[in-house]
């Protein structure tokens, strides 16, 4: 593969030097206390490598909106002690306050944690004094926070530009599962694009019908598709004043050689609340007063036959609401399937955003696919197509 960033691999002799390496440890917390720590962990293989070849390594991360004012509740000094149990070694905590002074007494292999990166003001406007005083305390420069990278901040973008920049561990894998699934995949290429609302994803479905040979539509932004093609959606959720952007879609896809999958059995229910009494019905037997919370199990068999045909994968988004049984049904029933023909080796699976994590995890089916990005942001606009600054600022 030929990668237009250089790696780890790349750094040479780094024993002794400063490394100011940029993570995501925007971690949820309650009563003080870390309740998911999938991104410290994620951080683990480019700070221990780091450190185990002798640098002094200086984690970057923002926790928060803080809005650059500086306050306790925003403090990563609160990330220290359980980013170091994660690492399974002591992490020491610097404030901005004399970080020169304290960063002067660290040896190599020792990994400090710098305050919120975000007390500054201008760190999120680019700001070059920011700039400035963070490379003041490195050497060389990492960025292993993909999830970060659609911002053009001091400490994503501007520090790649003033020290040599290298792309961290889990950056690396992140850029390249997204260059097999949609940069130069092996075709046919499936999307499955979920969720809500049409509107929050029109540039991705643009962007997707000249990309991929299918595109499977679920979730509530289906059923604004439906009803784009005359069909009765009830009292689903749907946007209607979007279908005539919907027939554009399906227009472009025509023209691009894309078939666009929608369900044509579906599960309704006149309430949504949890385990409601439920018909599967034809698209075309929504009685007005039910609305479409899943896709139907024949509709789903038929996409899990569209998938074996497929050699690459990308997922962003559930097939129905998910997050209600028994509305969880095809979207864990199509990433088992999805996950079963990843593990065959037929297929190569990438997916990303917070809802499809959940959605995966849910299923049991997030190990077995090729990639699980978490960046959510991030993973969206790649998906439109749009250049990364964080990851634009790596290129060599």
């Amino acid at each position: 593969m030929t990668r237009n960033f250089k790696t780890l691999d790349d750094m040479g002799d780094i024993a002794g030097k400063r490394v100011l390496v940029r993570e995501d440890l925007n971690v949820p917390m309650a009563d003080g206390h870390v309740t998911d720590a999938t991104r410290l962990r994620a951080a683990i293989s480019t700070v221990t490598e780091l450190a185990d070849r002798g640098a002094i390594v200086l984690v970057l991360a923002h926790f928060g909106r803080p809005k650059g004012v500086p306050s306790p509740e925003f403090s990563t000094a609160q990330l220290a002690i359980p980013f170091g149990q994660v690492l399974g070694r002591p992490v020491r905590y610097i404030d901005w306050e004399g970080a020169a002074d304290a960063v002067a007494t660290l040896q190599p292999g020792d990994i400090a944690l710098l305050e919120n990166t975000r007390f500054f003001g201008g760190e999120e406007k680019n700001d070059p004094a920011v700039v400035d005083r963070f490379a003041a305390l490195g050497d060389l420069y990492v960025n292993d926070a993909f999830s970060a990278a659609h911002r053009a901040h001091a400490s994503t973008a501007g520090l790649a530009h003033k020290l040599p920049a290298f792309a961290g561990r889990q950056m690396e894998a992140e850029l390249d599962a997204l260059d097999k699934a949609l940069g130069n995949p092996e075709h046919p290429v499936a999307a499955v694009v979920g969720g809500a609302k049409v509107s929050t994803k029109l540039d991705v479905l643009k962007h997707l019908v000249g990309q991929v040979d299918h595109l499977i539509i679920g979730g509530g932004m289906a059923n604004t598709f439906l009803a784009a093609r005359g069909v009765n959606v009830g009292k689903s959720l749907c946007e209607h004043d979007l279908t005539g952007t919907a027939e554009e879609i399906f227009d472009a896809a025509d023209k691009a050689g894309c078939t666009i999958h929608l369900p044509y059995d579906v599960v309704v229910a006149t309430e949504f609340k949890p385990n409601p009494a439920t018909r599967t019905v034809n698209v075309h037997e929504v009685a007005a007063d039910e609305m479409i919370l899943d896709v139907g199990p024949a509709a789903v068999e038929a996409l899990g036959d569209v998938l074996k045909n497929c050699r690459t994968l990308v997922w962003n988004g559930p097939l129905g609401a998910f997050e209600t049984p028994p509305f969880d049904a095809a979207t864990v029933s199509l990433a088992k399937t999805a996950a079963a023909l990843t593990s065959d080796g037929s297929l190569v699976s990438v997916a990303g955003g917070g809802d499809t994590v959940a959605a995966l995890n849910q299923a049991g089916a997030a190990g077995a696919f090729t990639f699980v990005s978490t960046a959510g942001g991030a993973f969206l606009e790649w998906m439109e197509g749009r250049e990364l600054p964080g990851v634009a600022a790596l290129a060599r």
